[in-house]
């Protein structure tokens, strides 16, 4: 293992993920894993490529140097961003498979209980169809959410990144907040969130932002389409920013006109959960204990509005089609996990179908602290107004007016 000072985190940090993963490899009888989800590569070695379509591999022994299989033209990755040293690359016209197998012989693996990740986006089944056929020596054992153990918990270091990342998303949704106005269309919107993300500091997220206006709105995952945003309507927005493949989140709302009583109970719904939430939320409180905290103020509402999906999920590292470690550990009801301290998640009490045709949204991504939890974020939650009478239903700023006050 090179040590080396330029990587996102300290030598020690990977240490102790590594050392970690063999303490769990020790008490599942594993000689070695296979990893190959690109946010467990991120987190054991801080390797990261777009090309992560094409096959790759970390594999770690019980004993012994871990060694990287790779794509050739991604082996370069391996030697500029992380502290592996052993790589086996394979050429555009070789077999990604062949040259695993080979190397786990070659690494004295042969005859071994190796472990791999048989839930994984980017080993697909006929991959996994072809190293049980070559690797007949040995033994293979299903270790999905080996690394993934380790994940749950943010460490101090983790935190610190995710602050960046949490700068380049309220920068984001600050310049989409003032964007959204009557003429400008989504895709204006969404140029001004995501150049305001990335002159943050922001780097690529996993999934670019969330842009809907009006009757789109009512689209799961829309985002924009070139429609011209007109009086009367509101923009939803959501974004993702990004550092160092770390993301944070926020749903936001832009009424464009008047807040309309039905607008202004969605809101206070809204903020009301995050709220109680915030005030509830600390290490031994269960999963389904939050999300029932966050599912019964927005189901009491009278504006024909409901919460479809959990209530909030798991967020640190990703790479798309996703931002979020949802399949890691999400607020759901029946979910007996127990929050610890280190966790992170967006919470997104947002409401879907207010009025019969309007989805809007207000959320946090929260951390669990040692006797609570706090926010990423110091943005103001009440929906941004342009153009009517903010104060009509009530004292609040707009995000952008609060924001220069």
């Amino acid at each position: 293992m090179r040590t080396r000072q330029d990587m996102t985190f300290a030598p020690e940090e990977y240490d102790r993920r590594l050392g970690e993963l063999r303490e769990r490899m020790a008490r599942r009888l594993l000689d070695a894993v296979i990893i190959t989800d690109p946010e467990n590569l991120v987190y054991l070695t801080d390797y990261q490529t777009t090309g992560y379509s094409f096959f790759q591999a970390l594999v770690v022994p019980l004993e012994g140097e871990p060694f990287m299989i790779t794509r050739a033209m991604e082996e370069s990755n391996v030697h500029a961003r992380t502290w592996v040293e052993l790589t086996r690359p394979y050429p555009d016209t070789g077999d990604a498979i062949q040259q695993l197998v080979a190397a786990l012989h070659e690494f004295g693996l042969a005859g071994k209980r190796i472990g791999y990740e048989r839930n994984s986006y980017f080993f697909p089944a006929y991959q996994q169809d072809r190293i049980h056929t070559s690797f007949q020596r040995g033994t293979l054992m299903d270790c999905f959410g080996i690394v993934e153990e380790g994940r749950r918990r943010k460490s101090p270091a983790e935190i610190e990144v995710m602050q960046r990342a949490a700068v380049a998303t309220q920068a984001g949704m600050l310049a989409g907040l003032e964007a959204a106005q009557v003429g400008a269309t989504e895709n204006d919107i969404g140029a001004a969130v995501s150049a305001g993300m990335f002159r943050a500091g922001g780097e690529p997220p996993a999934v670019m932002p969330y842009v809907a206006s009006g009757p789109r709105s009512m689209i799961g995952h829309a985002t924009w389409q070139g429609r011209e945003v007109r009086a009367g309507e509101h923009v939803f927005l959501e974004v993702g920013g990004c550092f160092r493949r770390y993301h944070t989140a926020m749903m936001r709302t832009v009424v464009l006109g008047d807040l309309s009583p039905s607008m202004y109970k969605a809101q206070e719904r809204m903020k009301t959960a995050l709220a109680e939430l915030r005030s509830h939320m600390r290490p031994g409180m269960t999963v389904s204990d939050a999300d029932s905290v966050v599912r019964n103020i927005i189901t009491d509402n009278d504006v024909d509005a409901r919460l479809v999906t959990r209530s909030g999920y798991s967020i640190g590292i990703a790479f798309p089609p996703s931002w979020d470690e949802g399949y890691i550990l999400s607020l759901n009801p029946g979910d007996f996990t127990v929050l610890e301290e280190g966790m992170t998640f967006h919470v997104i009490p947002w409401m879907w179908g207010v009025d019969g045709d309007k989805t809007v949204g207000i959320s946090d991504t929260l951390r669990i602290t040692a006797d609570g939890c706090a926010s990423f974020f110091d943005l103001p939650e009440d929906f941004t107004v342009h153009g009517g009478d903010p104060a009509e239903h009530g004292p609040h700023l707009t995000a952008v007016e609060e924001e220069g006050a």
